[in-house]
């Protein structure tokens, strides 16, 4: 960690955002820096004295579009130091899981690999163990690629929809963002990028994967979409760390899952429940019924973002075996925008607890139930983790 020791040695240096990522900042700096001073705050811009800071370190949950060099964050100083050494993966659904499917197989392979960004722990907590053979295998989100000015060397944009715009307003502006993770790419870096990822230029090496040519492999978790994932972890694997097809091959087979993201919650009386809260967009809430066999309900809404609902709109109405329960503020809208009080199989509710009570007598035995809800958890719970746990507590009293 020599370049990021010599970055802040003797700087005044300011934390804006005291989250998990600006502690892990301050705990880096305090302990193995040599900072003039740390400073916390938490507030607005108005807030932010710059002459008082040669370094302001900006949590990735701030809005910010200034350039300003005095401006930086965990994510650019570590890419700065190790991004030789990053896969770097983002895209609107599927990060997670490629994240974490891609640091078992390295894992089993053998590699020294760190599993780091928006899916864990901040990559600052990692700085200690990096060494010249280890691996970060970074998630990032479009709030930590925005304002990169250095790039890992290995990138991957899985896909790009509608989301964020309570952020960005205008999808260009949000894919604009996503593109900061190959912006600062070269000539000798790589990204590999899904089909559903509009036209981009770029420095490095463009390597399209599509649906079409996914070599099949055995996985323990659902859908087609995760055998699409599957397949970008199976090239980086090979083509960029050599490891073989057999080791590859039994690593994915064993790989589980992540928890909120299909995960199977049990059968309780003859109905399989499955928690899908990391959903956030109404494409994902049809792969996740796309990809479980039985399903035969969907529990839907949360937070209204603007969003465009049209794709699920029109699912509903060809989907009359389906039961589609709606709650919150975009299950309002969606429910006044597919006319639900003229469709049978399309119910109202007030929140998850009275959504979970109407999917126990909607669902037949033998099917499932899936909780998918195409929107945001903010304004009724504090993430979609918590989100998943309180419906698992809503099922366990079934």
């Amino acid at each position: 960690m020599d370049m990021i020791r010599e970055k802040t040695k003797g700087k005044r240096i300011l934390i804006w955002g005291y989250g998990r990522e600006g502690k892990s900042t301050e705990k880096l700096l305090k302990e193995a820096c040599e900072p003039a001073s740390v400073e916390v705050y938490e507030g607005d811009r108005s807030g932010v004295q710059d002459e008082k800071y040669d370094l302001i370190f900006v949590s990735p949950g701030i809005p910010f579009e200034e350039v300003n060099p005095k401006f930086t964050s965990q994510t650019e100083l570590f890419m700065e130091e190790y991004g030789a050494q990053t896969v770097g993966i983002t895209g609107t659904k599927g990060k997670s899981t490629t994240s974490a499917m891609l640091h078992k197989v390295l894992t089993g392979c053998g590699k020294k690999s760190f599993l780091m960004g928006n899916i864990g722990l901040p990559c600052f907590d990692y700085v200690s163990q990096m060494s010249k053979d280890s691996i970060a295998v970074f998630e990032l989100s479009c709030h930590q690629c925005q304002r990169l000015l250095a790039d890992p060397h290995i990138a991957v944009f899985l896909d790009l929809y509608e989301d964020h715009l309570d952020r960005y307003h205008t999808m260009a502006h949000y894919f604009d963002a996503k593109l900061g993770i190959t912006k600062s790419q070269t000539a000798d870096d790589i990204i590999y990028y899904g089909q559903d990822v509009p036209s981009f230029t770029t420095k490095a090496q463009k390597v399209l994967v599509t649906r079409d040519a996914i070599t099949p492999v055995t996985l323990r978790i659902p859908g087609d979409h995760n055998h699409y994932n599957a397949e970008f972890v199976r090239r980086i694997a090979r083509d960029q760390f050599g490891c073989s097809d057999a080791d590859i091959s039994a690593s994915l087979a064993a790989f589980g899952g992540l928890p909120h993201r299909l995960e199977f919650c049990g059968n309780i009386r003859g109905i399989d429940w499955y928690d899908d809260s990391i959903s956030t967009i109404p494409e994902a809430s049809i792969r996740a019924m796309e990809a479980v066999h039985n399903a035969a309900t969907l529990l839907l809404g949360g937070m209204d973002r603007g969003i465009d609902y049209d794709v699920l709109v029109a699912y509903m109405k060809k989907h009359p075996e389906i039961t589609f329960i709606l709650a919150y503020a975009s299950g309002k809208r969606v429910y006044e925008e597919a006319k639900g009080d003229t469709l049978p199989n399309v119910y109202l509710t007030e929140d998850l607890t009275s959504a979970v009570q109407l999917a126990a007598e909607k669902t037949p035995k033998g099917k499932a139930a899936v909780l998918s809800p195409a929107a945001a958890s903010y304004g009724y719970f504090k993430n979609f983790e918590e989100r998943g746990d309180f419906f698992k507590q809503c099922i366990a009293k079934r």
